[in-house]
C-alpha cells in the first residue's frame, strides 16, 4: 500500500513538473522531514546561533578537541572543524586538547565542503602586527637567536625572522658571533621595510640606553681637576681614549708625559687602568679631556737651583728642526739651540748639517727663563772665538789663503777660517782689468790668495785685498806712458765721441774724434793701426789720453819725432818690454811680474 501511494505521488509530481515547471514549485510546502514551513524556519534560525561568525583572511581563536601524528583538530565554533599539520606546532612541544590556538581562515569551504585554516599563518600575520606596533612605541622585546648569517644573526621574534646585525649585538666589536646562537636576549626593533617585510633589531640599543643613562648620572658630578680612575680602551696617534664607567675622556698625546712622546704606546696599553685628572670639558659635558702628566710634578720644579747661565749641560736631540734643534737635559726639561749657536761660521745653514735626532750633545747655557720654563744652548761656545785676538792673527798687510763663498754685486766674501770672512772689494781684485761682477773673475769655491787691509773687530769685519798681492803697474806704465811719448796702437772701439785704442801691455787709451784725423786729412777708422801720442797721463783715475794728429803736427805745425818706449834703456830693457808685448792683449796678474821687473830696470838705469 505504502509502495503505491509513493508510485502515485511520483507520478502527480511528474506530472506537476510538466504542467507547471520545476521553478515554480514551491518545496517548503512540503512537509517530508515532518516539519511544516514555520517549524522549519524557526528551527534554522535556532541552529544558525549556535555557529560562530568567521570572515575568510582574518585571525581568530580555537580550541585543540584532538591532536594525532599528522593533525591537530581545533574547534573555532564553526559548523566544520579546522585541521592544521603538526608541524605548525614544532615550536610549542607542550601543546595538549583544549589549548587555545590562534587560527587564519584561509577558505571557509574548499570543494570538498572542508573548512581549511592555517596556525603559522595566524601566527605570523599577528607578529606582523604587534612587531610594527613594537616599532611605534619603542617597547624591548625577547627574541630567540635561531642562526649566524653573513654579517650577523637571525633571530625570532613573534614567528617573525628578524635580522641583527654584527654591529648592533654590543657596543663592543664582537669577533664571535656564534657564542649568541641558541640563546634568548632582549632586543628593540629599530627597522621595518614594509615592502620586503624585512624587521631589523638591535640588542645595542638596550646597551646604549643603559650607558646613556650611566653618564648622566657620572657626568653631572664631574668637576676640573678631579681625579678618576679609567681603562685605557683605546690608542691612537694622538692620544688615548678613557673609559670612565660608561662615559669616555681623551687623555691628548702631549698630556700623557712631561717628555716628548712619539706615540702613546710607549706610555700606555690597552686594558690598562689608570688614574687621570679632569683638564676640562664642553657645555654640554659630551667631551672630556683628561691629563696623566698632571698627576706627577713638572720637571722644572725639580731642576736643580744651582744650574745658571754659563754651566755646561749634556742632552739628547728629541727634535730638530732647519732653525735648531731641541736638547733634552732632563725629562721634561728641554733647551733649544738655535743654528746661529751651532757655529762660529755666519754662513747660513741648518741645523741638521751640525745634529741628528738621538744624538748626546754638550752645551752651554745662554738664558735661562725658570719662570716662563725656557732655555736656550749653545755649542759654538764650547769652542774659542776665532775673533780673539784677530789683529795679532790677521795683522794687516799679512797674506793669506782664503775660500770663495758668495758674491754679491760689489765684491766677493771669503772664509779665511771657520768663522772668520772677510770681504774683497771689486776694486780690489784687479790693477788692470775693468771688472762688471766678481763671478768674472773668480768662481765659488776657488782658493784665492788674499792681504789684509783693514780689520774692524767690533763689527767683525775683515777688509781684503787680491790686486795688492803684486806691485801696482800702473807705476811702470807712468813711465812706459809718459806724457809725449809715441806708441803704435790700434782703434778697437768709439765711445762718446771718442776712439778706444789698444796699446801694448794690455792698456786702453783714449783719443778724441779730432786727434784721429790723419796727415792726408781723412779721420782714422775701426782696427786701423797708427802711431799715438800720448798728451794726458792720470794714473789714479787709470787714464791715458792719445792724439794721432800731434804725431805729425805739434802747435808750431813742425811733425813730431816717434819716440819707441824701449829706447829709454838698454838692450836688456828692450827685451822685458818685448816679453810684455808677447803676452794677451789684457794682461793677467802673472805678467805684472815682468812689468815690476822692467821698472825696477828702469829705475837702475835712471
Amino acid at each position: 500500500m505504502k509502495g503505491f501511494r509513493n508510485t502515485k505521488f511520483k507520478a502527480k509530481m511528474a506530472n506537476l513538473t510538466q504542467t507547471q515547471g520545476i521553478a515554480d514549485f514551491d518545496w517548503e510546502a512540503l512537509e517530508l522531514d515532518g516539519y511544516n514551513k514555520i517549524q522549519r524556519s524557526e528551527l534554522s534560525d535556532k541552529y544558525e546561533k549556535t555557529l560562530t561568525s568567521i570572515n575568510e583572511r582574518e585571525v581568530i581563536e580555537g580550541t585543540v578537541v584532538a591532536i594525532t601524528k599528522r593533525e591537530v583538530i581545533v574547534n573555532i565554533g564553526y559548523k566544520s572543524e579546522g585541521v592544521i599539520p603538526t608541524s605548525e606546532f614544532r615550536y610549542n612541544p607542550d601543546l595538549k586538547v583544549g589549548d587555545t590556538v590562534d587560527v587564519y581562515v584561509e577558505v571557509q569551504e574548499d570543494k570538498s565542503g572542508q573548512l581549511v585554516v592555517s596556525h603559522r599563518t595566524a601566527r605570523m600575520h599577528k607578529a606582523w602586527i604587534r612587531v610594527n606596533d613594537v616599532l611605534r612605541s619603542g617597547e624591548i622585546i625577547t627574541g630567540y637567536v635561531k642562526c649566524r648569517t653573513k654579517g650577523g644573526l637571525i633571530v625570532d621574534v613573534f614567528g617573525i625572522e628578524a635580522f641583527l646585525p654584527g654591529s648592533q649585538i654590543d657596543v663592543k666589536p664582537i669577533r664571535d658571533y656564534d657564542i649568541y646562537v641558541g640563546k634568548n636576549m632582549e632586543f628593540k626593533v629599530v627597522k621595518i621595510n614594509q615592502e620586503f617585510r624585512n624587521v631589523v633589531v638591535s640588542h645595542k640599543a638596550l646597551i646604549e640606553a643603559e650607558l646613556e643613562e650611566q653618564k648622566k648620572q657620572i657626568i653631572s658630578g664631574l668637576e676640573k681637576g678631579q681625579v678618576l680612575e679609567g681603562i685605557v680602551k683605546n690608542v691612537t696617534s694622538y692620544g688615548v681614549f678613557i673609559d670612565l664607567g660608561g662615559v669616555d675622556g681623551l687623555i691628548h698625546i702631549t698630556d700623557l708625559s712631561w717628555g716628548r712622546v712619539n706615540h702613546p704606546e710607549e706610555i700606555v696599553e690597552l686594558d690598562q687602568k689608570l688614574n687621570v685628572v679632569i683638564l676640562d670639558f664642553d657645555d654640554d659635558k659630551k667631551r672630556i679631556a683628561l691629563g696623566l702628566k698632571q698627576l706627577q710634578p713638572h720637571p722644572w720644579d725639580a731642576l736643580d737651583a744651582n744650574l745658571a747661565v754659563g754651566d755646561k749641560v749634556s742632552g739628547k736631540v728629541v727634535v730638530i728642526a732647519d732653525y735648531g734643534a731641541f736638547i733634552e737635559i732632563a725629562a721634561g726639561v728641554e733647551g733649544l739651540i738655535h743654528v746661529s749657536e751651532m757655529s762660529w761660521s755666519q754662513h747660513l745653514r741648518s741645523a741638521q748639517d751640525f745634529l741628528a735626532v738621538g744624538d748626546t750633545v754638550e752645551a752651554v747655557v745662554l738664558t735661562l727663563d725658570r719662570e716662563e720654563r725656557k732655555m736656550s744652548l749653545g755649542i759654538k761656545q764650547l769652542f774659542p772665538d776665532p775673533w780673539n785676538g784677530i789683529e795679532d792673527k790677521y795683522t794687516v798687510g799679512s797674506k793669506h789663503s782664503a775660500k770663495v763663498r758668495n758674491f754679491t754685486n760689489f765684491g766677493v766674501f771669503v772664509e779665511l777660517e771657520e768663522g772668520v770672512d772677510g770681504l774683497i772689494h771689486i776694486s780690489d781684485l784687479s790693477w788692470q782689468k775693468k771688472i762688471k761682477h766678481p763671478s768674472e773673475f773668480c768662481k765659488v769655491g776657488d782658493e784665492m790668495e788674499v792681504v789684509v787691509l783693514e780689520i774692524d773687530r767690533e763689527n767683525r769685519r775683515i777688509s781684503l785685498g787680491h790686486k795688492q798681492l803684486e806691485e801696482n803697474p800702473w807705476d811702470v806704465f807712468e813711465t812706459i806712458f809718459a806724457e809725449g811719448s809715441v806708441h803704435q796702437g790700434t782703434i778697437i772701439d768709439t765711445k762718446d765721441k771718442a776712439g778706444i785704442v789698444s796699446l801694448p801691455y794690455g792698456v786702453e787709451g783714449i783719443c778724441p774724434v779730432k786727434h784721429l784725423k790723419k796727415e792726408d786729412g781723412t779721420n782714422a777708422k775701426m782696427e786701423e793701426a797708427l802711431d799715438f801720442k800720448v798728451i794726458e797721463f792720470n794714473k789714479e783715475s787709470k787714464k791715458i789720453v792719445l792724439s794721432h794728429l800731434r804725431t805729425y803736427k805739434e802747435g808750431d805745425d813742425k811733425p813730431a819725432t816717434p819716440a819707441k818706449a824701449g829706447k829709454k834703456g838698454d838692450n836688456n830693457t828692450s827685451s822685458a818690454v818685448n816679453a810684455i808685448n808677447q803676452s794677451n792683449e789684457k794682461s793677467t796678474l802673472g805678467d805684472l811680474d815682468a812689468l815690476a821687473e822692467l821698472k825696477e830696470k828702469m829705475d837702475k838705469e835712471k
